[in-house]
């Protein structure tokens, strides 16, 4: 069972470093740590921000802090960077398998303005810049409301999507939120854009993988030929439709895609990435109007997926 308790003093002195330091003009930052453990206590109990218990310190510094590092790319920082130190030493299982996962919007989580929200406060009250990660999921004037905060309708309700590449150790490799009603094939090139693991020394980020497996909801001609473009060995089951199609045309269909069994099978590695980061209540369930706040909540979950494998 995943740890979801307070930050150890191991996982504190890999965070520590990396974090925002008080200066002149803002004064001093509420510890990061206390702020840090009280955002893990909500998003393992999915509570309401002014319910968290008081040893956490006022719940609206812990808010805001939240919904800051949401936006300026931070919580992505910290991931990367957790990711970078794994690669480093050879602990990243490069055979990645993608896929995605619905999650249930609670009613709170609808209702946001249409126009885009304003930069979250800095420390005493002054903007700061919306980072261009955060900046890709929040919506534009005039764009489509609910859809435009990655909620979509069905017949249970308020539905948002996470799609997710997960290496071979069922740990997130990168992260993108849709409406529910997505198709996931429509999001496989931004998710693996999404794959960017730095390099602690010199060198660019490591951004492909050395295989990739999908189910047959990635299967169409487009998804292969962009895999083939950038030389990645990849395993996704061919479709029964596709595959009378290309029959029906002889020899112009070409020849069927390559398919290991062997390799296919490790493709349940993203399902139980997908149980780890469920494990987390205000992941499991959406409570967050923006799009951009739930996805720094995923990404905190998914930082601590890393600090605990």
């Amino acid at each position: 069972m995943l740890n979801r308790g307070d930050l150890t003093d191991e996982e504190w002195a890999v965070l520590e470093p990396l974090l925002p330091r008080s200066d002149n003009r803002c004064g001093r930052w509420r510890d990061h740590r206390q702020v840090i453990n009280g955002i893990i206590h909500r998003l393992s109990t999915g509570c309401q921000w002014r319910q968290l218990p008081a040893r956490f310190g006022p719940w609206q510094t812990i808010h805001k802090r939240h919904m800051l590092w949401s936006a300026d790319g931070t919580w992505e920082r910290l991931l990367q960077h957790v990711q970078a130190v794994a690669d480093t030493v050879g602990e990243i299982d490069w055979n990645i398998n993608v896929d995605s996962t619905s999650i249930r919007a609670h009613q709170h989580a609808a209702g946001a303005p249409t126009d885009p929200p304003p930069a979250p406060p800095g420390l005493k009250g002054g903007p700061t810049k919306i980072s261009s990660h955060a900046r890709a999921h929040t919506p534009v004037p005039g764009g489509g409301g609910a859809a435009d905060e990655a909620l979509g309708r069905s017949r249970g309700g308020l539905t948002t999507k996470i799609h997710l590449s997960a290496d071979g150790r069922c740990r997130p490799l990168s992260l993108v939120l849709t409406p529910g009603q997505r198709a996931d094939c429509t999001q496989f090139e931004a998710v693996m854009d999404k794959i960017r693991v730095p390099r602690l020394g010199a060198g660019r980020p490591r951004r492909l993988p050395d295989s990739v497996g999908a189910d047959k909801a990635y299967s169409n001609s487009l998804i292969r030929s962009y895999l083939r473009r950038r030389g990645i060995r990849h395993v996704i089951p061919e479709k029964s439709d596709s595959r009378t199609a290309r029959r029906r045309r002889g020899s112009d269909g070409g020849r069927p895609p390559g398919f290991d069994k062997t390799r296919y099978k490790a493709r349940n590695t993203v399902e139980r990435a997908i149980n780890k980061i469920k494990q987390f209540r205000a992941v499991a369930t959406r409570y967050d109007k923006r799009r951009y706040v739930y996805l720094g909540t995923v990404t905190a979950a998914a930082l601590l997926i890393w600090l605990r494998s």
